[in-house]
């Protein structure tokens, strides 16, 4: 009987064997693929799960659901919590603008430094910037903002030797250790009118023992307008930028570079309120070469260089620079941005990159910043799109800069979402409304853009289909109120006409009327079906946006299914 038992068990491990063993090794490999292909779809499908996750947890943080009573046919959809500009009202509500941002990194904090622009409407007709002190912010986080106030007056009790008080023009702040003190100094290197070189501009420099100040003038400029000859114009001599390295020999340079127009460059000496003599004849003179020179002016391969000049170099995982020489800088007219590389700072050749930004849809100028954090690079730059805003009231913006493996940038677009901020689609049926195509112009005349089209199958780019969505600015309390500002022409808001029709504007005056205008009351749709919308006009009330024959415009709302759209 054990006999037997054994045999049976014997038997059914060869059938068991036959049948495995019997397959082609085609139909095994088959099987193997089999399996393989369908780990991979479980593989995939829990990674598309992780990912809708990830992103339904980042919308939840990049949105915020309002508060508030809402009437009855209102329905509340959310707004984009954080957005460009990244600073945009004092303490009082009061729009507050400043151009010519720079950032200075120290520990755990960026500082954030602006001219502070107060041109008043008859100013701006006349192209006069009133700047009359430098600001700071700073921020842990890179999402909340604190001002910091005032660090220096750009007036003549500040500064004896300028001409005025309100030319408080592009500068930057650097951190350097004073050995005769024993400790860290904070200087801050500026431009201003200089009534002791012929009236022309000079850079200046103040020192602090905070980085928020106060910052205290040295009593005459750092470089004199009148030393940099020849010249092009009395402003070639502004927008200081500074860079400060130890090279692989362990000897530290400080580099200092500025320009308009011109594009200089000098190394300073330990104090950091004086130029080096480069070639040691007992005078600082300006020049082509560090041979004859100590202040070189510079220009092969920095092509169409306007001004607002910022050094920069890329540093490892251990915080050691290595690689080229960055020089960010504004790009012809109406400013674009641009790049150009070199090895050598004092004696190498720029090589141009390209232009990296176009000019922005609300202002004429741009000037950036560059810089590290949390092992991220990050691009600040101004624009006009604060209401009221234009090139003499501006404001500061953010995006973060991406490398390629050459060490070449990748294009930067300018958007009303920047690092935080949600960005919207809205449809009707399967199509979206979108703004008409369209390149900012390098033609002053052109500006500002009021009337540009909007509507549906108007353009195929992806951007042009994209809003942030935030609080009315006709009332900012109000649940149902919202305003909606293009992604990729920030400043421009879906605007209601007395006309009736709808076009991207920019809000060129901060008024009350331009704020009703570009506000909309979010109602259930009209057309009583779910999870849609309809969108009331604030100014021109009982008026509602409405697709008719592919443009957006206001209507009564009698064909409702034209005034109801989706939001994703």
């Amino acid at each position: 009987m054990r006999k037997k038992k054994i045999m049976i068990s014997l038997c059914i491990l060869c059938m068991v064997c036959q049948t495995s063993c019997g397959l082609t090794e085609k139909e095994q490999n088959n099987q193997k693929q089999e399996k393989e292909v369908e780990q991979k779809k479980e593989k995939e499908t829990e990674t598309k799960e992780e990912i809708e996750k990830m992103k339904d947890e980042n919308i939840e943080k990049k949105t915020e659901l309002p508060e508030g009573s809402l009437e009855e046919d209102e329905v509340a959809i959310k707004r984009s919590l954080q957005y460009n500009p990244i600073t945009g009202q004092d303490e009082n509500g009061a729009w507050q603008y400043g151009g010519d941002p720079a950032v200075l990194v120290d520990k755990d904090t960026i500082y954030l430094y602006t001219g502070q622009d107060a041109s008043s409407d008859e100013e701006v007709k006349k192209a006069i910037y009133v700047m009359r002190e430098w600001v700071c912010y700073s921020t842990k986080d890179l999402e909340h903002w604190e001002y910091e106030g005032s660090i220096m007056k750009a007036d003549t009790k500040s500064i004896s030797w300028a001409t005025g008080s309100t030319s408080a023009w592009a500068s930057q702040v650097a951190k350097h250790y004073d050995s005769k003190k024993e400790k860290d100094q904070y200087y801050l290197y500026y431009c201003t009118w200089d009534k002791t070189s012929a009236g022309k501009m000079s850079i200046g420099v103040a020192v602090s023992d905070s980085p928020t100040g106060p910052f205290h003038d040295k009593g005459e400029p750092l470089v004199k307008g009148t030393l940099t000859e020849p010249q092009t114009s009395n402003w070639n001599d502004i927008d200081p930028t500074v860079w400060v390295e130890t090279d692989d020999s362990g000897e530290e340079h400080r580099y200092l570079a500025w320009g308009n127009g011109r594009f200089y460059l000098c190394e300073l000496n330990e104090d950091m309120i004086s130029v080096k003599d480069l070639n040691g004849d007992g005078k600082i003179t300006c020049g082509y070469s560090a041979e004859k020179a100590d202040i070189l002016a510079q220009g092969d391969g920095i092509n169409s260089f306007t001004e607002a000049p910022w050094l920069y170099r890329r540093t490892d995982e251990n915080g050691k620079y290595y690689g080229p020489y960055y020089l960010f800088y504004a790009n012809g007219w109406r400013e674009k941005m641009a790049y150009a590389t070199t090895e050598n700072l004092l004696e190498g050749k720029w090589k141009f990159g390209k232009v990296l930004m176009m000019p922005t849809a609300t202002s004429n100028t741009n000037h950036m910043a560059v810089f590290d954090f949390q092992g991220k690079t990050y691009f600040i730059y101004h624009n006009g799109s604060l209401p009221g805003g234009n090139g003499y009231r501006r404001t500061p913006c953010i995006t973060e800069l991406h490398f390629n493996e050459d060490g070449s940038i990748e294009a930067i677009q300018e958007t009303a979402s920047g690092l935080g901020g949600a960005v919207f689609s809205i449809y009707q049926g399967e199509e979206y409304i979108s703004h008409k195509p369209f390149l900012n112009s390098s033609a002053d005349n052109d500006y500002p853009y009021t009337d540009i089209e909007l509507g549906s199958n108007l353009s195929d780019v992806e951007q042009d289909k994209e809003w942030v969505i935030t609080a009315g600015k006709a009332d900012t309390s109000k649940a149902a109120y919202i305003s909606i500002q293009s992604e990729n022409k920030p400043g421009l808001y879906i605007t209601a006409n007395e006309d009736k029709t709808v076009t991207l504007a920019q809000d060129i005056d901060a008024s009350e009327d331009t704020a009703k205008k570009q506000t909309f009351r979010t109602r259930k749709g009209l057309n009583g079906k779910e999870n849609t919308i309809s969108f009331e006009s604030v100014s021109q009330q009982e008026m509602y946006l409405t697709m008719k024959d592919n443009i957006l415009c206001l209507t009564d709302g009698t064909d409702k299914e034209a005034t109801v759209f989706s939001i994703k």
